[in-house]
């Protein structure tokens, strides 16, 4: 499927809406569709948006990408992630229909995802755009029954545009007529895109600071509306920004006139591996001794910025940070609120991404950003020398999901 067209990134619709015809439109057979954009926080948004969903006894599909360990974990049906034999199953399908004309693997595989959630009863289906959102493989849903858009920043230049107002462009693509969207925390140069389009269009916003409020006081989450005011957990997902990414879910939720108990669900139930995880078991776990092991995606300067801070609740540890980046990444603007936060950086190449950025070139970048760095060959090499050389240290391995699914799979 890889070799069905040779750029990996190609953003139109042609050959999405071509395939999709071939296979007789699934996209119109899909459960109402909760339709998540933005830079950062997508996950974890749709993440604790299902939690909830799941919590009030409501069958969810979703949508999500990259994966982490396994492509499975992509397509997740209404009873679990979706089988081998059923995954097979649609991607030949798939293949057959296309007869090997051009097509990206995104789209490809997801005209497969909306295949399979055809076939699959559920109240509700949660699809994560991949890349922008205007000519992203997910946006050929006419009507769905709810959009997202988290915060937007800058990343992905080279696709999506160098302003914030040209992404958020991008991102405010999924907007629908009649259709209301759910605007997390934005900077103003985005939310007047988002806001524009949004009159345009007649689709109702949402919009955080405005129309809802989430906040952190005395060890508690408290959110409020128009309908009123929760006092609920803080988010099992950890750091400050998850608390924002928290609020547009429940924001979501109550849009869709779920009650208390399907909110709480929300925050205390979501799980999304490789965002600050704390890591537990495994032989890298066993390499690290009595030093904290920690994992985390993120990889724009947005992202940073959310790390740096969440890292700074926690119980104080010195801190050292193995790192591995692709090369289409702001290195730079990523490691720099990192830099206060972090003692040393080790940097490696992520093995069998031809875009790594090489470890001698991450670590040339980092010192830049006033870090002690060297580089190391691997992840396991890394942490046993942090290991050996700061017992009691908090070992975050960072800077990409490609290198973080590494670690998973490995682990």
């Amino acid at each position: 499927m890889m070799a069905l067209h040779p750029k990996v990134i190609d953003l139109t619709l042609d050959r999405v809406w071509r395939l999709l015809a071939a296979l007789d439109h699934p996209e119109g057979r899909l459960a109402p569709v909760i339709h998540v954009a933005g830079t950062n926080g997508k996950g974890s948004t749709l993440a604790t948006i299902r939690a909830g969903l799941e919590g009030a006894g409501l069958w969810v599909q979703a949508y999500t990408s990259p994966h982490l360990a396994r492509f499975h974990e992509r397509i997740r049906l209404s009873g679990g992630l979706i089988s081998e034999e059923a995954l097979a199953a649609v991607l030949d399908e798939c293949e057959r229909a296309n007869g090997g004309a051009p097509i990206t693997y995104f789209e490809i595989t997801t005209c497969a995802a909306f295949l399979a959630f055809a076939r699959d009863p559920a109240d509700f289906c949660l699809l994560e755009v991949g890349l922008g959102g205007r000519l992203d493989a997910t946006n050929v849903i006419d009507q769905p029954r709810l959009t997202v858009i988290t915060p937007v920043s800058i990343d992905h230049q080279a696709f999506l545009g160098d302003t914030l107002a040209e992404i958020a462009a991008e991102k405010a693509g999924i907007l629908k007529r009649g259709v209301p969207c759910i605007v997390g925390p934005q900077e103003d140069a985005a939310l007047e895109v988002i806001e524009d389009r949004a009159a345009r269009l007649g689709a109702p916003l949402l919009a955080y600071g405005q129309h809802w409020h989430v906040w952190e006081e005395r060890g508690r989450l408290v959110y409020q509306d128009e309908r009123g005011l929760l006092d609920l957990p803080l988010p099992r997902l950890i750091g400050a920004h998850q608390v924002q990414n928290a609020g547009a879910a429940l924001a979501a939720l109550r849009a869709l006139e779920m009650e208390e108990p399907a909110c709480e669900a929300a925050v205390t139930r979501a799980e999304w591996p490789a965002r600050l995880q704390r890591l537990t078991e495994g032989r890298l776990v066993e390499a690290a001794g009595r030093a904290e092991l920690w994992l985390d995606g993120g990889h724009n300067p947005a992202a940073g910025v959310a790390l740096a801070e969440a890292l700074g609740r926690l119980s104080p540890r010195p801190l050292h940070l193995i790192c591995g980046m692709m090369n289409t990444k702001d290195v730079a603007g990523y490691m720099a609120p990192l830099a206060a936060r972090a003692e040393t950086l080790t940097a490696v190449s992520i093995p069998g991404e031809t875009a790594t950025l090489p470890a001698e070139e991450t670590a040339a970048i980092a010192k830049g950003a006033g870090l002690s760095a060297s580089t190391a060959e691997s992840v396991a090499d890394a942490v046993r020398r942090i290991a050996a050389e700061v017992p009691n240290a908090r070992i975050l391995i960072c800077g990409s999901l490609y290198l973080a699914g590494r670690v998973l799979r490995d682990a």
